[in-house]
């Protein structure tokens, strides 16, 4: 089954402030793996588990329609209110049901959404929906980040993070396992697809001030299921963190910036063309 979360109107909106989409390089190494299995035309493109419609943004100026769809009618009603891009439409809709012909998408992704799908459907139907020589995109990224800041042990101030996170993984539905790379792992290993890619350890910085690492850090459902099960719990794993990391720091203020570093990973697939 799949599994259905960041569904309220509060969630969209914070996944809409605090959530970041993979960055510019990371869409152009799928932009590339794209052109080289299959080329242009670049007509239709499906974000799956959108969301907000950040990353679904992404690939508007390289396709000539792009679909973002979600489960969430919230996450589709701020995905409406924030897209400015004239070819982009967003629909509700399950991750295993997709509303498209057979053999009419050229590039089916989804940006850390496929641990909650029930995974094996999804795939049956990407496959379905796949033109020949289609591509399929699934990225993620691990919770753990690392902290560089000016005159400072960044080792500290990672730990304090891993240490938070540590903390959350107590609550983590049991779904998604311990380590939930290893889901997307053995899907890249179940994919017949002989043209295909594995990458494990693509590094993103981005400058961030501690208050927004925090709400990020907030939007991760491993918090929000801490949040669910024991509210003061969250608040006082929160709270703690935060004094943490301005101690070590030596700051006063929640808008101190610093250098993030997430670790992304993601699988590239391509189906064969049939004869």
């Amino acid at each position: 089954m799949a599994y259905r979360h960041f569904e309220g109107k509060e969630q969209a909106s914070s996944y809409w402030k605090h959530r970041f989409p993979p960055s510019d390089h990371l869409i152009q190494q799928l932009l590339d793996f794209v052109e080289k299995q299959k080329g242009g035309p670049y007509e239709l493109a499906v974000d799956v588990g959108c969301g907000p419609g950040r990353g679904t943004a992404l690939l508007a100026k390289h396709f000539a329609s792009v679909v973002g769809l979600d489960v969430s009618p919230a996450q589709i009603e701020v995905a409406l209110q924030r897209s400015k891009e004239p070819n982009i439409t967003f629909r509700q809709s399950v991750a295993e049901e997709l509303p498209f012909a057979d053999s009419s998408v050229d590039l089916v992704t989804s940006m850390s959404a496929f641990h909650w799908f029930d995974r094996q459907r999804f795939l049956q139907e990407v496959h379905r929906v796949l033109k020949p020589r289609g591509c399929l995109a699934l990225f993620g990224f691990h919770n753990d980040i690392e902290l560089n800041y000016s005159n400072c042990c960044s080792h500290t101030l990672s730990q304090i993070i891993k240490e938070f996170c540590a903390a959350l993984k107590a609550h983590r539905i049991a779904h998604i396992g311990p380590y939930h790379m290893n889901l997307y792992k053995e899907a890249y290993e179940s994919i017949p697809y002989p043209g295909k890619e594995w990458h494990e350890h693509v590094l993103v910085k981005r400058t961030m001030t501690l208050f927004k690492i925090m709400r990020m850090m907030e939007t991760y459902g491993d918090y929000q299921a801490v949040l669910s099960d024991d509210p003061q719990k969250a608040t006082r794993l929160t709270q703690d963190v935060k004094q943490r990391l301005m101690s070590v720091m030596g700051v006063t203020s929640m808008e101190t910036e610093v250098e993030v570093v997430t670790t992304y990973f993601y699988l590239v697939a391509c189906k064969p063309q049939e004869v």
